[in-house]
């Protein structure tokens, strides 16, 4: 199987949305031929992760459920969206698979950020007391969300540094993407410094910033004259590892330093490669072959 060059991490991709990405069992069958060791699904039924791990695949990450509905300003909503997402990941922990991905977009967008934290810290520390006893842990991404807005929490290294201090618990853990942290202009290996313990899954995914861009349009207002790059902004672009400004055989030995033991998964959000089959599963198998060069 496919695995890294610095520090031996064993490679995997993220599962999308096109067609061909829709049949669970071609998806399977493309990465046991490419030499993919796992996959991360969506928030799929018991049937279907059993079909992952029947087929000799590792299940990366399986997404939590309601994420929205976590930091609702409605104690009954919250506690609902908790019990819900105990229950599932409960279940599926017990199959095998233990780290659940999460966004942490917020029920209410343009409620002010500490009153969603609050929330937030309330509905984590109930699912915190339902899971005790089990393996399960959350795989927290930093995507700071959609404009206008970009209310989504935990995506900088105050929001983490701050949420992990409110909600002391061993579900806690992080989905390490540099791709989020390069847009908004945080050093991945800085933040590694600090939070690599706290890392259990990572996703192989850059950023480019496209200098003559930022200069055209600067960082902040939308192009009067221009329009945004697919899986990107005005002045930068989500590409596959090794096409951005990430540094990657830094960032693989200080998770080997930290004994980061999970998967690294592809998440393909390159405008050069999405949109068919044929650019998807180059996308895939070009991303592989870098990471095990670095």
């Amino acid at each position: 199987m496919a695995q890294t060059r610095t520090g031996s991490f064993p490679l995997a991709f993220r599962r999308g949305w096109t067609d061909w990405q829709k049949d669970l069992g071609n998806v399977i069958q493309f990465a046991k031929d490419n030499q993919f060791e796992g996959i991360d699904v969506g928030a799929l039924d018991t049937r279907e992760l059993k079909q992952v791990i029947d087929s000799g695949l590792k299940l990366g990450t399986v997404d939590a459920k309601s994420w929205p509905a976590l930091t609702s300003s409605d104690a009954g909503k919250r506690k609902a969206a908790v019990q819900e997402n105990a229950e599932y990941m409960k279940a599926v922990a017990a199959l095998g698979c233990r780290n659940f991905f999460i966004v942490f977009v917020p029920e209410k967008h343009d409620a002010p950020r500490s009153e969603n934290f609050r929330n937030l810290v309330d509905g984590l520390n109930q699912l915190s007391s339902l899971l005790k006893g089990s393996d399960a842990r959350l795989s927290i991404e930093g995507w700071p969300g959609a404009g206008p807005y970009y209310s989504s929490l935990a995506c900088t290294p105050a929001d983490y540094r701050a949420l992990l201090k409110e909600v002391n618990s061993p579900i806690m853990g992080i989905n390490f993407d540099p791709s989020h942290l390069i847009r908004m202009g945080c050093d991945p290996v800085r933040f590694l410094a600090e939070f690599a313990g706290k890392v259990v899954h990572v996703h192989a995914k850059d950023t480019e910033i496209l200098d003559d861009d930022l200069y055209e349009h600067g960082n902040l207002q939308p192009a009067t004259f221009g329009k945004p790059h697919g899986y990107g902004g005005y002045h930068w672009r989500y590409t596959l590892p090794g096409h951005g400004q990430a540094r990657w055989t830094k960032i693989f030995q200080q998770l080997k330093d930290a004994h980061f033991n999970g998967l690294v998964s592809v998440e393909l959000e390159d405008e050069h490669f999405t949109g068919t089959e044929s650019g998807e599963k180059r996308g895939f198998t070009a991303s592989r072959d870098f990471l095990t060069s670095v």
